[in-house]
């Protein structure tokens, strides 16, 4: 009889911790300066800043697309790099901008399942994930259906749940209530605050940010200039205006202190 092995206690690692990130690309534009940045577990943390500000650069070296800069990157305690990358792919989850560069198959399953599939997983345990996935997102009764069939709306929830049948750590969504009508930006919004999964939301939009994100972190020429209480940095004008960004007519500082 085999001894009872020892359990392993669950990971106190942050599920992201920047240090000191810099990068430039070959054409010698710097693009960041050394970021350091920290995101606990089940964190919703709004990445915000003004276009040309590093965000994408940030976003792509969170799961290896960009790497070869100074400092570094850890995803849940393991280093992003060579040794580790198919699993950090797997725990970081990307949803584009538009959804439909992420949808490519014939119908919403086996959009859903290529992922999970690709990793090895397959029958009743493939069909459980996918089925799983669908229904975080509202959207297992659209199984069959082909993608291009469905509403923008519907296509990014499709896309969501695409990176959720991976089982990530870690969220990041681009501009996610892009292109929505007020319907489909509310439902997505009450999909969002279910998960239970950190969430990296990069956004233009500060009333989504304000209303999933109770942190907020500006990134402005490459570097981290303010992190805080999503309310405060929006109510903060000053501070809103040295780095471009803008709340909408009518929503007043006073509404989000």
């Amino acid at each position: 009889m085999t001894a009872p092995s020892t359990p392993v206690p669950p990971t106190t690692a942050p599920s992201l911790d920047v240090r000191g990130l810099a990068f430039a690309y070959p054409d010698g534009h710097q693009a960041l300066f050394g970021v350091d940045l920290t995101v606990g577990r089940g964190e919703r943390v709004a990445l915000l800043g003004p276009n040309g500000a590093g965000k994408t650069t940030l976003v792509l070296h969170l799961n290896g697309i960009l790497t070869g800069g100074a400092g570094g990157v850890t995803v849940a305690g393991l280093p992003v790099g060579k040794k580790h990358l198919a699993e950090i792919r797997r725990k970081v989850g990307i949803v584009f901008q538009d959804p439909d560069d992420q949808l490519f198959m014939p119908t919403v399953r086996e959009d859903v399942a290529f992922g999970p599939a690709t990793a090895g997983l397959r029958g009743a345990e493939l069909e459980a994930v996918v089925r799983r996935a669908l229904d975080r997102v509202g959207m297992a009764e659209y199984a069959d259906r082909p993608p291009h069939h469905l509403s923008f709306g519907q296509r990014r929830r499709v896309a969501v749940a695409t990176v959720l049948a991976m089982e990530p750590e870690i969220l990041v969504l681009d501009e996610p209530s892009s292109n929505l009508d007020p319907a489909s930006r509310r439902e997505l919004a009450d999909i969002l605050r279910s998960l239970d999964v950190t969430v990296l939301m990069v956004t233009h939009d500060l009333p989504y940010a304000l209303e999933l994100c109770p942190r907020a972190v500006i990134l402005s020429e490459g570097v981290i200039a303010a992190d805080g209480r999503t309310g405060d940095i929006l109510a903060d004008e000053e501070l809103m205006a040295r780095h471009r960004l803008e709340l909408p007519f009518g929503f007043v500082p006073s509404s989000v202190a």
